[in-house]
This record gives structure tokens, sequence and C-alpha cells, in this order.
């Protein structure tokens, strides 16, 4: 068998039965997470743009859009998708050649389950091989060094969750696998220099695609079976050789990756968590900095700290800000919080911050490299006018694996997202329904997202 019939019988052959009391409670979490970051996304301006062009095409009203109103499922895919990423607050999953967001697969994997009429339990394995698959290839397969995206690898994901969604045989499925592993191969330049809309919309898109790749493979159509190990293949073009044997693998990933407690680039986490420390524990006050120098990871560094990913303290855009170390610090010293208000147009604009992360400087250590990801280890020191210096140093934040984020965390950070879109008994329900999702049909949760938002 090729890899990808290897895959495609490792999908087909997985069952609900198979994935742990533990796994099921994080898959809910996971949900319940990306819900509450699209909820919150609904009034982003591209988010806007995005609906008008979808509604201006429209499709089959098969599929439910979170917001209000339905459409073809592939469309969906990218619409959900799109919302769900757009704040940069979904999940992570660390390594130390990758990084990704495995709850990106959730719109794909929601829609293909709703044209399916799926059952909860069908819709949690679906997302759980979607979570393995992605999440074991940027492990063992990472691409960012090589100039591509994790979005690359994340075209098996969805093709793999979507084809078990819809209950596609192996031959469909390792076609499906093998169309959309050839076709969405994605740049890394979406996430480097000057950042754009598409660092959100890149993987909703390629959900997209992957999605209608599916789609095709059931009707028939055939890929590239060997788009793993052949001749100019994913291995020989872009990864290089490596191997998973999926005879043996579980459905456990969603137990190693991570929740965002803090609106920004997952790397920042920790070290906003010692910002905010440093602001309320030891009095450190924006007007009074002269400096502040701060020692991290090398992932962090090369991506968010000024690194080989572009330098970051040009700072005009949401993208920009949310994907800048300087900024991210500078707001949470200055507001003493860092949520979507921080990427106003109006914030990042203003003077106090635009002078505050200019002082920031952010340099690579390699003993808190060795430590990652096990760790994400921060150290930040604060020079005052005055001369006086203060320094701290954290290793997690509560969402890191060493202090996962339970359901009542997970619900708080729900309502606190969607308080501006839906009332508290909407937000109740929604919770409630996700809470007990494997006794439910995938329907009865998109009818309750399928609130009219104007």
């Amino acid at each position: 068998m090729t890899c990808s019939e290897e895959l495609a019988k490792f999908v087909v052959a997985s069952s609900f039965e198979d994935l742990s009391v533990q796994t099921v409670d994080q898959l809910k979490i996971r949900v319940l997470d990306a819900l509450g970051c699209a909820i919150g996304a609904l009034s982003g301006q591209p988010m806007k743009l995005v609906g008008k062009l979808e509604s201006a095409f429209g499709g089959l009203p098969l599929c439910t859009l979170i917001g209000g109103g339905k459409n073809a499922p592939d469309r969906t895919a990218f619409f959900n998708g799109a919302l769900v990423r757009y704040l940069d607050f979904n999940d992570s999953f660390l390594s130390k050649g990758e990084t990704c967001h495995p709850s990106d697969n959730v719109a794909s994997v929601l829609a293909a389950s709703e044209f399916a009429d799926a059952s909860g339990k069908e819709f949690l394995v679906s997302l759980a091989l979607a979570y393995q698959v992605q999440c074991r290839l940027s492990e063992v397969a990472p691409v960012r060094d090589h100039g591509f995206d994790h979005v690359t690898q994340g075209a098996y994901a969805v093709a793999a969750g979507s084809s078990k969604a819809l209950g596609l045989d192996i031959e469909k499925t390792a076609n499906a696998i093998a169309i959309s592993g050839t076709s969405l191969n994605a740049l890394r330049v979406t996430r480097t220099g000057r950042l754009s809309n598409w660092k959100g919309l890149a993987y909703p898109f390629m959900s997209f695609c992957a999605l209608h790749a599916v789609f095709l493979a059931s009707e028939g159509i055939t890929g590239p079976l060997e788009v793993f190990e052949g001749n100019k293949g994913f291995m020989d073009a872009i990864a290089g050789r490596f191997e998973i044997d999926w005879s043996k693998e579980s459905l456990e990933a969603v137990n190693r990756t991570i929740l965002k407690k803090y609106n920004a680039e997952v790397h920042s986490q920790s070290a906003i968590d010692c910002m905010l420390s440093l602001r309320t524990l030891d009095g450190v006050r924006a007007e009074d900095v002269d400096s502040i120098e701060v020692q991290i990871f090398d992932v962090a560094f090369k991506i968010i700290g000024g690194g080989e990913e572009g330098e970051k303290k040009l700072v005009s855009t949401k993208e920009e800000a949310d994907h800048s170390l300087p900024y991210i610090l500078s707001a949470a010293l200055i507001d003493g919080e860092v949520g979507p208000e921080q990427y106003l147009p109006q914030r990042i604009t203003r003077s106090d911050i635009q002078s505050l992360l200019r002082k920031v400087q952010v340099n690579p250590s390699k003993e808190f490299s060795d430590r990652f990801p096990s760790a994400m280890p921060c150290k930040i020191t604060v020079k005052n006018k005055d001369g006086k210096t203060v320094t701290r140093t954290v290793d997690d934040y509560d969402g890191f694996l060493t202090r996962p984020m339970n359901l009542l965390a997970a619900s708080k950070k729900f309502s606190l997202l969607t308080s501006k879109f839906i009332d508290q008994g909407q937000q109740n329900q929604i919770i409630n329904a996700v809470s007990k999702l494997e006794n439910l049909k995938v329907r009865q949760i998109m009818e309750l997202l399928n609130f009219n938002f104007n």
C-alpha cells in the first residue's frame, strides 16, 4: 500500500470507541474555544468582505454559516474557518520545527458532518483524526524551514477528517488525501515580513479547496496515491524522508495541544504572563520605562521577535500587531490586557504604544530554546528611567500543557468573546450543547449557531 492508502485505512478503521474519555473532553473544549473565536470575529472587517463575496456567489443552502444563513459545504468551510482563525485566539500544537492550529479543522469537519447528517460521535472521531494527522505531520515532517507554511500539512488533515465525516471508503479517502495534498502546498511568506489578511485566511482557503477535493473523490475522481513517497512528492520536493506507521497511531493528539489565554500569537503567551506580573506585582509603569529586554526561546524570536521572519517594530495592522512581541508586550504593560480591543486600528496607531514598543529588545536564549516545547520560558528585564531594574522569569501559563484549561475556563473565555454578539441564554445553550456533543446530531449544534447577525 502507498502511504496515502495506509493513512486512509487508519481513517476508515477509527471509531468513537477509540477515543478516551479525556480525549472526548478535550475535543469538546477545543470545539467550544473555536466557536467562541468564530463568534467573536463576526464584526471583523475582513470577515465582512468574505461574507459579502460568499453571499454574492452563493451556493445550495446545505450547511450553516455561523451568524446566520446557509451555503454550500466548501464555501461554508471557508467562511466559518475564517471566523475561527481571524482573531488568532484558537488552539496550537507546538513542536521543535513546526507550530500549527489544529482547531482550524473544526469548520471543514463541521461542514462535512452537517452535510452528511452525522452524529456528534461521528463528528468527534472525524475531528480527532484531523488533529492526529496535522499534529503528527507537523511533528515528523516540519516544512517551515523549507519555506512552506503549516497549512501544507493541514491539507492532509482536512482531507482525512472530512472523508471520515462523509463516510468514504479506503479507496476514496486515499484519493481525497492524494488530491488535497498534491494541490495545496502553501508558502511561508504568508507569515513573514509585512503581514496581510491572508495570515488568517490561508488555512480557511485551503480547507475550502480540500473539502472540494474530498467531494470530487467521493464521486470517483482519482489522485496521485504516491503523494507522500513518490517521485517529486511531498517527501521528495518539500519535507524530506520521514516515517509514520499509521497502523500504530492513536487519536490522542488533541491532548498535546494548548489553548491561548491571551489574544496573541501562541509563542507570546508566557511572555504576556510575565509582563502582566511585572505590571501588577512589581508596579512597573509604561511611562517610567527606559528599556525592556526579553530573553525567550528561539522559535518565538524567529517568528514574533524580529528574527528571520521579519522586523517587528513597524506595526500598523492587526496582522502585524498580533505577530509582534514588542507590540504585544507593550499592550500588556499599558492596557493590562491583550484582547481583541488591543488590535483596533485606533489602538495600534496611538503614540503611547508605538513609542514603547521601540524600547523592547528581544533576544534568543539557548537555555530557553533547549527547553522548548516542553516549556515556554521567558525572562523580561525592565530598566526604568531612574536606573531601577526589575526582572521576572516564567516557564508556562494557564492553558499550557502543564496547566491545561478545563471546560469551566473555556466557557468563561467563550462568554467573554461572544457577549457582544449573543445573549447569555444563547451562550448557555451553545455551551451546554457542546458539553453533551456526543449525544446530539451535528445539525442540532449548527441550528444554535444560525442566529441573525447584522
